[in-house]
């Protein structure tokens, strides 16, 4: 196109003409600067080019992150990336060269961000959130994203969305999380209640503990910032007392000591299988902030990862005692309702194997705690649609490399909200500085955010970013608190 028809296309000449007229009438100090806001708002944007790099994640394993340009200016994103859970989730894209960081480069992703994705998007409005996702599902024609990679739709459809916040913005102050809001067609925003990971265990930590992780959850908060200090003081006094038991037990000769740094805490070598002991720690350190009863627990299971067959082995981490003390389905509901029933237990995730439908519901009916499905679910709409019609839990767990797009993701928090269901935006094992997710739960109001611990930058990002919303909201800041699973 040339300047002329670009000139005729959008009628600049006329534009030109309006925004000078319009700083004789300001009378305006700077008329060369007047002019050129006035033209900024007058022109609509569009996108001209989508550039992609390779960075590394928080594990520091490659991801993709992209610049998304539009005449407004430069929009950057990146795509988390975790642990492949099954055959129900999109697909990112890797090159599999194992001469080039082990397999795991995504030269292929970003090639296809920088040539056939950039290009199918150009002079799109940025604003059209999911004519530009389709577009890309359109181009990549796979269920699962691929051809193209989920990493690299997903990386340009979160830059998009900032993009097309920033085009509101030319008329009127659009923020981020107001603009994933207008888009989900919500009219009520709310700050999420974070759960914290205070203790790791699971497959990826150093010490024998068989579930994933014990979060705390500040749900008598007043408000996010004081959501923050309540979460980051019991994370402390946590780990003063690991400290103190670990020495004391040492003295004694009792235990051996696994010193494994897990997100900056040198942590005890908990006894195999022996859940009731970290539930111990995490509720002795709640008990030392002087909070009580307005911090609750939640669990992250991960149960799939420790069950063989149909039996569960919790010592499944342990060499001496692995596929010695095997639990049926039966056992573990057992073993969830009286820990629910001892501890202030409010959230159990994936307390049973990911195609175990039978014991979920049987736990479920028990109605005593939110049970929150992951690689149940998978953030799969076809997965999450049989999940309601079975009554087989009662929230989601939603990771957007999951799904691939800001639109699909948002449709499958419509689909959790109609049932009632709560919704926890989560992070993933490979995170970025990327604060994305922050404003996507307070735009969605899911209520409840799950972004790890209250320490390491990429984590904090969300957190850091929560705090900023929740000021800039100021008097019209609503913090889920005792309203988490059923926000606005």
């Amino acid at each position: 196109m040339s300047v002329q028809e670009y000139l005729d296309k959008h009628m600049l000449s006329r534009k030109i003409e309006d925004a000078v007229n319009a700083a004789v009438r300001a009378k305006t100090l700077d008329p060369v600067l007047f002019i050129s806001n006035h033209m900024r708002k007058a022109v609509p944007s569009v996108i001209t080019k989508v550039k992609a790099r390779q960075i590394l994640d928080s594990r520091g394993i490659p991801t993709v992150e992209v610049d998304l340009y539009t005449n407004k200016g430069m929009f950057r994103a990146s795509a988390p990336s975790g642990d492949p859970t099954g055959m129900y989730e999109a697909v990112e894209l890797r090159d599999g060269d194992k001469g080039t960081y082990l397999g795991n480069s995504v030269s292929r992703a970003v090639k296809n961000i920088n040539g056939k994705i950039s290009e199918a998007l150009n002079g799109m409005d940025p604003v059209l959130q999911s004519q530009i996702d389709q577009a890309m599902i359109d181009l990549d024609k796979t269920e699962k994203k691929g051809e193209l990679g989920a990493n690299a739709i997903l990386a340009v459809s979160i830059a998009a969305c900032k993009a097309g916040a920033a085009e509101k913005e030319a008329c009127h102050f659009v923020p981020l999380y107001k603009h994933i809001a207008d888009l989900s067609g919500k009219t009520s925003l709310s700050l999420p209640v974070p759960a914290f990971t205070v203790i790791s265990g699971g497959k990826h930590a150093g010490n024998n503990l068989a579930v994933q992780e014990i979060m705390i959850l500040p749900i008598r908060a007043s408000r996010f910032e004081e959501a923050l200090q309540m979460g980051s003081e019991t994370y402390h006094h946590l780990k003063v007392l690991f400290s103190s038991k670990s020495r004391l037990l040492l003295q004694k000769n009792m235990v051996h000591m696994n010193v494994t740094l897990v997100k900056t805490v040198a942590l005890l070598q908990i006894s195999p299988g022996n859940l009731k002991e970290a539930l111990d720690l995490v509720n002795e350190a709640i008990g030392r902030t002087g909070y009580g009863e307005r911090i609750k627990i939640a669990i992250d299971a991960a149960a799939t990862d420790f069950c063989i067959g149909t039996k569960y082995d919790l010592d499944f981490k342990s060499p001496n005692k692995s596929g010695q003390n095997f639990k049926s389905g039966e056992d573990m509901v057992d073993m969830y309702r009286e820990l629910c029933l001892e501890y202030p237990i409010v959230s159990i995730e994936d307390p049973f194997d990911k195609e175990d439908w039978e014991h979920i519901k049987s736990f479920f009916s028990l109605g005593i705690c939110q049970v929150v499905g992951d690689d149940l679910l998978m953030s799969n709409s076809k997965r999450i649609e049989r999940a309601i019609s079975e009554s087989t839990c009662n929230a989601l767990l939603l990771k957007i490399n999951q799904i691939g797009t800001v639109t699909e993701a948002i449709e499958v928090v419509k689909l959790a909200k109609d049932a009632q269901w709560g919704v926890v935006v989560s992070h993933r094992r490979g995170e970025t500085e990327d604060s994305f997710i922050a404003d996507l739960s307070v735009g969605l109001a899911t209520g409840q955010i799950k972004a790890g611990a209250p320490c390491r930058g990429e984590r904090l990002a969300k957190y850091n970013q929560l705090v900023r919303i929740e000021e800039e909201l100021g008097s019209e800041a609503t913090y889920a608190g005792e309203d988490w699973r059923q926000s606005s």
